[in-house]
This record gives C-alpha cells, structure tokens and sequence, in this order.
C-alpha cells in the first residue's frame, strides 16, 4: 500500500465530551469519522474496528467491554496506528501492548488542570471550613453549638502535594498565592529546581506526609503509584491534617484511609476518586461525616470538556497529517509505528 494515500479513519464510541471534537473533524475531507454505539451488533462494531487506523478512547467510567485498549482488540483491529485516551488518565490503555504492536498512544493530560486544581483546592476548603459536617448536621436537625463546629484557616499552612505535574503545579501555585501555603511535594521525576519554579519545596513522601495540614495527590495510577497511600502512611500524617485525592483510584488504599478517619489518626478526607466507579453506596468511607465524596467530576466542567474535546480533535489531526503528537506516551513505539504509518496511510510520518 505503500505510495498510496489512504483516508484514515478515526473511531469512537457513543459521543466526545463536547462537540467541538466533531465539528472539527466532523467535516474534514482527509478524515473519515465513524460513531460506533455500544448497542450496535458487536460483528458490525468490530468489522468497524478492524478497519479503523485510530480509536479514540471514552473515560473508564463510560467504557464498555470489550472496547477497552488491550491486547484482544489490538489483534482484532489490524489497521490500527494510534489510541487516544479521553482525558488525562490512560490506565485502561494496555500501552506495553500497544508498543509490542507498533501502535502509539496518547492522552489529554493538561487540558483539565484548571478544573482539577480548583476542583482540589474547593475540596480543601471544604475540608478546613467544616462546610460539609455543618451543612449535614443543619439538615439532619441537630443542635448547633456553633463553637464546637470551629473550623481552620488554610492561610499559612503546609500544603503537601504529590504528583507535581500538570495539576499539581497549578495547586501549588494558587495555594502559595492566594494563602501564602507552604508547599512541600513529592515527584520522583521532578529535581528540586523545577520544584521550586513550580511554587514548591522538593521533599521525600514520608517528610511530606509528616509535615503536611493537607496532603493533595495528583500523580498518575502506574505500577509504581498503585497502592502508594495505605495504612502506613496514614499513620504517618498528623490527627489534624486533611487528605485529598483527585487523582485516580487505587492510588490509595481506601480501606486504610477509611480506618485512618474512624481511629481519628488523621481529621478528614476529600475523595473525587475510586478504585470502583462509581463506589457502592454502602462504601465505608460514603459512611463517614469527615469525608466528603464526589464522583469524579473534578475535571467534568463545561470549560474543561471544550477545552479537552479540541485539543484531543488537533491531536488527532497531528497524528494523521504524520506529525509527533504532542502528548505521546510511548516514543519508544515510534520506529514500528512509522513503518505501519507508511504501509497503512501511504506516507511516512516525521521523525520523533
């Protein structure tokens, strides 16, 4: 097929999380955009597949089997050259075996970080301010001794941050801005320098953990984060500091945070993220007053989708007019994926 141009087509299920996506790409005479439906016959979603050179991948809570990025559906999908996830997460991508087939991925990582950091520090306020307890006990009836209800400034405080990328950056500097927070992180694949541009003091996690009135994580789920937060280091925090994930489930334990808030080892927690969603209703931590819980919605803002919908439409026009992506996460695909590039589409793709 080589020398030959082919018009690549781009796959997706039931709808992109704005429709800017499709009115981008939607009219476009060098794309061929295909809406599948989980509700169509599977034979004719994966004649579709089989015939698709991208797949842009729904978030984990809207995806549906067996449309996850793995194995299977890479060997059923030959023509495949490049999988994009919605957003910044792409955990449900197999990417080692989207690298052995000479298939790139990529996600969406920074779009949302404005909605996720405010969505974070909202959470903390929320936390310091008792807004949720005192809201609940109103509702509930119950007598109000408004001096037993005091609450904490966060002005002045230590604000530990793990993950200092994308989002972890903008809380760092809206917290060191806006209430002058000391603010300490953790980043493995951040030198103290860059800690420092981004409003932050380098630290190892148990300093973070034992120094912090609020621990605010925003690190990626990897092998190396799964499971990261546990009983452990719960232990280590202080019985007045408050917890915030709005990062991904599983990368911490939530039967130990769970334990942590009912032994009163640490004073509460704000979780936008679990390791099932959306978590059972009869969740322990969903049973707790110290907790408050939202269904992962800190990157679910009208400005954040628009914003992650056309980004994800420019990238995909990247990936097919043979240009590097620039939110690539597995370079080391790229000598493969250049030579099924050409086979495919006719025409090699730039060098990485």
């Amino acid at each position: 097929m080589t020398g030959e141009l082919v018009r690549p087509r781009l796959v997706y299920f039931e709808r992109w999380v704005d429709p800017v996506a499709e009115e981008i790409l939607g009219h476009r005479d060098d794309v061929e955009l295909l809406r599948l439906e989980y509700a169509d016959p599977l034979s004719a979603n994966w004649a579709a597949m089989a015939g698709a050179h991208g797949y842009h991948v729904q978030p984990r809570t809207e995806l549906r089997g067996p449309w996850f990025g793995d194995s299977d559906l890479l060997a059923r999908s030959p023509r495949l050259l490049a999988l994009a996830s919605t957003g910044a997460g792409y955990d449900y991508i197999d990417v080692d075996a989207c690298t052995s087939a000479g298939v790139i991925v990529c996600h969406q990582g920074g779009t949302n970080r404005e909605a996720v950091a405010e969505h974070a520090l909202g959470l903390m306020l929320a936390l310091s301010k008792r807004i949720a307890i005192t809201d609940r006990a109103l509702r509930r009836g119950e007598p109000i001794d408004r001096f037993e209800l005091r609450a904490n400034d966060i002005a002045g405080k230590t604000l530990g941050i793990v993950g200092l990328g994308a989002i972890g950056s903008r809380v760092a500097e809206l917290c060191a801005g806006l209430f002058g927070m000391r603010v300490l992180a953790f980043d493995p694949y951040v030198d103290a320098a860059t800690a420092r541009d981004r409003h932050a003091e380098k630290v190892n996690l148990d300093n973070l953990l034992q120094q912090a009135d609020v621990v605010s994580v925003h690190c990626p789920r990897t092998s190396e984060t799964m499971g990261m937060l546990g009983a452990e280091q719960f232990a280590l925090m202080r019985p007045t500091a408050y917890f915030v994930s709005t990062a991904r489930g599983g990368v911490h334990d939530e039967e130990a945070l769970a334990g942590a808030l009912r032994d009163g080892r640490i004073a509460g927690a704000g979780v936008d993220v679990f390791l099932t969603e959306p978590p059972p209703a009869d969740h322990p931590l969903l049973q707790l007053d110290s907790v408050i819980a939202t269904p992962h919605i800190a990157g679910v803002t009208v400005e954040a989708l628009r914003e992650m919908a056309s980004e994800a439409a420019r990238q995909w026009m990247a990936v097919f007019a043979g240009r590097v992506p620039p939110r690539l996460v597995n370079p080391e695909a790229w000598p493969r994926y250049s030579r099924r590039f050409e086979e495919q589409l006719g025409f090699a793709p730039d060098p990485l």
